[in-house]
């Protein structure tokens, strides 16, 4: 098969929706969707918390939360393997090579990731609004909420972001996941998988999928990074 011929099989999968390739690419989203729900329940109010109140070991998980955005995503993968493995402390749970193995190997990743942009934008907003939600008797709790509301557009970047990563992983749920067919494969690891079996039609179509996923992703950044210029200048 030339290259042509490649393109052609690619664009035909992806046109006709091959039920493989929605197969891969629904699993793929529900994974990474799932991930970041989870990431943003624990990264938000975390971040605000970080943002706004003073604590013993504050400074500790500031500079963790900031260390661990680089985390290489096997070893995220090997730590989630050890905790979930038969030896492990949740082995006897059975997650292993499962698709709830791999939100959490995600989750794992993605959490400094939503923290320490939240503690970010929170401090920014604290600056600018701290004064008058602390005359206006806000405090604690309320105050966060406050400030999570006011930068909700910021923060929807934040999650977009951690969708990104989410969704271009390949490392921890090749580790946790197996890539075991109508199971656990996502579109990263069936690219790996199929590219190395020379099924180039479908890893291209859903090298597409992907591609056109992350515009989409980087599309939705921007116009979330614009809306609060344009109420502004409104």
């Amino acid at each position: 098969m030339d290259i042509l011929d490649t393109f052609a099989e690619a664009f035909r999968l992806v046109w006709r929706l091959d039920a493989d390739l929605v197969e891969i690419v629904g699993l793929s989203l529900r994974v990474s969707l799932s991930a970041v729900a989870l990431a943003s329940l624990i990264g938000l109010p975390l971040g605000a918390a970080l943002a706004t109140r003073r604590f013993p070991g504050r400074g500790v998980l500031i500079i963790g939360a900031n260390a661990l955005m680089g985390l290489p995503p096997v070893v995220a993968g090997l730590a989630v393997y050890l905790m979930l493995s038969r030896a492990g402390p949740l082995g006897p749970l059975g997650l292993l090579y499962t698709p709830t193995a791999m939100i959490i190997a995600q989750t794992v990743l993605i959490t400094p990731i939503v923290t320490a942009l939240t503690r970010q934008v929170v401090a920014d907003l604290d600056v600018r609004h701290g004064e008058q939600l602390r005359i206006m008797g806000a405090s604690g709790w309320a105050r966060i909420g406050t400030l999570l509301y006011e930068g909700r557009h910021a923060l929807g970047t934040v999650a977009l972001a951690g969708l990104g990563r989410a969704l271009a992983e390949v490392g921890a749920v090749m580790i946790v996941g197996g890539n075991i067919d109508h199971v656990t494969r996502v579109m990263t690891t069936a690219i790996a998988l199929e590219t190395s079996k020379g099924n180039l039609g479908l890893a291209l179509g859903l090298g597409t999928v992907l591609l056109i996923l992350a515009v989409a992703i980087n599309a939705g950044v921007g116009a979330m990074q614009r809306r609060p210029q344009v109420r502004a200048h409104g």
